[in-house]
């Protein structure tokens, strides 16, 4: 509760967020003092100051029976307002029954309802406002009815959709599998998890619904003599708008300033409530830190990749959360180098960072990062779009539905080759038959959701062909596929380095495919790398031990119970003194949990962040034998 308080606060402090506070404390203050302090002067008939023009005894004026118009207007706010909250109200009421009875009604009669709905949003609402009105009656019963039902078709039609996008859900899925019935499962499951965009929408349609009660009294249908609103005193100032304009404007300028009201509220409900569009102030970006451990090995000079000291922070309420910190390796041509860790520990926000992926408010420093022999910062886009390839992790996602596959893999010849159309398409076709894609010609000319997975994942590996690629960074490429279609994509990068020169960065959970693809391993907890080894040589820091303790292969004893890392990786901004892992290590002394280890040589290319690295092999295996 203190953590919504404080962002509420923070949103008031806004241009948008005050204007709004201020307009309405300034509305509801008037609709609830004016009648009270100035009911009476404004009922008060003065038949010696008939039509009056605007002066220091009557600010705005008076009209046919000498009632001044400034007073009038400022008790009008208490019926307009009222009125307007009180139809708004009863139309999101109506809304969101007829919204969610489709999913409790039969399947016939909840079609029956949608088609109505369907229609009825398809007419204007202020149409819709006078067809009820004629229903109803004149008066301002009728006209608060008459605007509530305008209002529900839309307020419906918006339940219908999100209470959609709800219902598909798992955990709707898992009430309904426990017998949750249909009426308990909207109140409970599917009404709260939309409520917020309602609110947000329904605050908007009170100015809407306070406009339209105006133009109903305007017309005369609405609110009857003796009462008056503004949109009455509209219609009486009209009348003598060419001698005193005062008359007509001062209830126009109270609907606009009421109705602004009443949109401002919404759009600091809609930036508290949601994605907060807002620039806030915040402390300076992080210097990058000190190094967690001895320099690398100097790189190869012709490295594709020199990565020393990364760090990637994001800005958060409690100020900057570093979730990759001290990140260091390099990438020699034809490489093939696998990153390894559990969720969370930093694997993909390193490639995207060496990717220049990270998008602002996120922060990269580093104190070298180079790509090709350039700063990475100063790399051309085309440079960069023809020599760096990445493998997204769901090609589903990363296609767009709506274009062919083919034309999305020629994009990047007409971008950065300056190829013709068709000649861009031709050297796609001729990638996905290069990545074993059958009938290429024919399959380049469907969309994705017409490819399977592992044909998805392939055309993908076709797009970061389109160049002549020096680095392809394939962040879990194997992800949700079979085990025949992850080794035919894993054969594909083999393939792919062997073919086109290329260095591999493989990202993955899964530490058997490692180092089955891979030369050098580098194994990454809470942001950093604990420890960079080759492919094959003894694990030596407990943490990657344990990794390999929880494979899993066909010489797993069934009868014994699965091993597993006890505990669970500390969150980003939740990093403990020393050693992260220390929390899970069953080695961890008060070294461990005082003094954060640094990353050290131990034996040739092999480094170790351990204060008590083992050299033995666990269960007296090769780590090759335990990755089989």
């Amino acid at each position: 509760m203190a953590r919504r308080g404080s962002v509420w606060v923070a949103a008031v402090r806004t241009p948008v967020g005050a204007c709004s506070a201020v307009l309405l404390a300034g509305v509801v203050l008037l609709a609830v003092l004016a009648p009270l302090l100035w009911g009476d002067a404004a009922a008060a008939i003065d038949t010696d100051a008939i039509g009056q023009s605007p002066s220091g005894a009557h600010w705005f004026g008076t009209d046919s029976l000498g009632r001044d118009l400034f007073f009038r207007t400022l008790v009008a706010t208490r019926l307009s307002v009222g009125l307007a909250v009180l139809a708004t109200a009863i139309g999101v009421g109506v809304g969101v029954v007829l919204g969610t009875l489709p999913s409790v009604l039969p399947r016939w009669a909840g079609r029956l309802l949608t088609a109505a709905v369907n229609v009825a949003v398809a007419f204007p609402g202020l149409l819709l406002a006078l067809f009820f009105a004629v229903i109803f009656g004149v008066g301002t019963q009728g006209a608060v009815l008459a605007i509530a039902f305008a209002v529900a078709p839309a307020f419906a039609r918006l339940v219908q959709t999100l209470s959609a996008s709800v219902s598909g859900r798992d955990y709707i899925a898992a009430a309904r599998v426990s017998g949750v019935g249909r009426i308990r499962l909207l109140a409970r499951h599917v009404l709260p998890n939309i409520g917020e965009p309602l609110v947000v929408n329904a605050t908007i349609g009170a100015g809407s619904a306070l406009l339209a009660f105006a133009g109903l009294s305007f017309l005369g249908i609405g609110v009857q003599a003796p009462d008056y609103d503004w949109g009455r005193l509209l219609r009486e100032g009209l009348d003598g708008i060419y001698v005193n304009p005062v008359a007509a404007l001062a209830p126009c300028a109270a609907v606009v300033l009421a109705g602004l009201a009443f949109n401002l509220v919404g759009e600091t409900v809609a930036a508290v409530v949601g994605v907060r569009t807002r620039a806030t102030r915040r402390s300076p970006a992080p210097r990058p830190a000190a190094p967690l451990g001895s320099a690398a090995a100097e790189p190869a000079a012709d490295a594709v990749l020199v990565v020393e000291n990364l760090q990637v922070a994001f800005p958060g309420p409690n100020g900057w959360t570093v979730p990759v910190r001290g990140v260091s390796f390099s990438v020699r041509p034809g490489e093939a180098i696998g990153v390894v860790g559990e969720s969370g520990s930093g694997k993909s926000l390193t490639a995207l960072a060496v990717s220049r992926l990270i998008e602002a408010p996120g922060v990269v420093t580093a104190d070298r990062l180079e790509f090709a022999g350039t700063p990475l910062a100063k790399a051309p886009d085309r440079e960069l779009g023809t020599s760096l390839a990445m493998v997204f992790q769901d090609p589903m996602t990363s296609f767009n539905p709506a274009r062919r596959v083919g034309r999305q893999l020629a994009e990047v010849s007409e971008q950065h080759h300056g190829l013709s159309r068709r000649a861009a398409f031709a050297r796609a076709v001729d990638r996905l038959t290069a990545v074993r894609v059958p009938a290429p010609a024919r399959r380049a000319r469907q969309y994705p959701h017409e490819f399977s997975g592992g044909m998805r994942q392939r055309a993908m590996i076709g797009m970061g062909l389109m160049g002549r690629p020096k680095l392809v960074i394939a962040d879990e490429p194997t992800t949700a596929l079979d085990v025949t279609v992850q080794r035919q994509v894993l054969r594909l990068l083999a393939r792919t380095r062997e073919a086109e020169g290329a260095a591999i960065l493989l990202i993955s959970h899964d530490i058997a495919v490692v180092s089955q693809t891979c030369e050098r391993m580098l194994v990454m907890y809470a942001g950093r790398v604990v420890e960079d080894l080759p492919t094959g040589a003894p694990a030596q820091h407990p943490y990657t031990r344990a990794l390999l303790a929880t494979t899993v292969d066909l010489e797993t004893d069934r009868d014994e119970p699965l091993a597993v890392i006890p505990g669970r990786p500390p969150e980003p901004d939740q990093v403990p003194e020393g050693c992260a892992f220390a929390a899970r290590c069953p080695l961890a002394t008060d070294r461990c949990r005082d003094e954060d280890p640094v990353l050290e040589p131990t034996a040739d290319a092999h480094r170790v962040a351990c204060w008590h690295p083992q050299v033995s092999v666990l269960s007296g295996q090769s780590h090759e034998e335990g990755a089989a």
